[in-house]
């Protein structure tokens, strides 16, 4: 398992376009993702969870991976929410 903390950089957060696109790129790997901020939780290829979240650009997330694919999944990931 990865984990990670992230401050998030994505001009609008993970507001619907982009929760879609994360969630997108979370479900094409066969890795468990969960998203955390604060206390809350949710799993990261559910875009109504993630959307929950209501993770605006300047927060901070702690990304989970955990699978066969887990090193190509967390860094994909975290670039998309370093907006790299």
């Amino acid at each position: 398992m990865l984990v990670t903390k992230i401050t998030v950089q994505l001009p609008r957060g993970l507001q619907a376009r982009n929760t879609t696109t994360f969630v997108y790129k979370a479900r094409s790997f066969s890795s468990d993702v969960i998203l955390t901020k604060r206390n809350d939780s949710s799993n990261g290829k559910e875009i109504m969870k993630v959307m929950d979240l209501n993770v605006n650009n300047g927060d901070e997330v702690t990304l989970y991976v955990n699978g066969v694919d887990e090193k190509i999944s967390m860094d994909t990931l975290k670039n998309f929410l370093l907006n790299k």
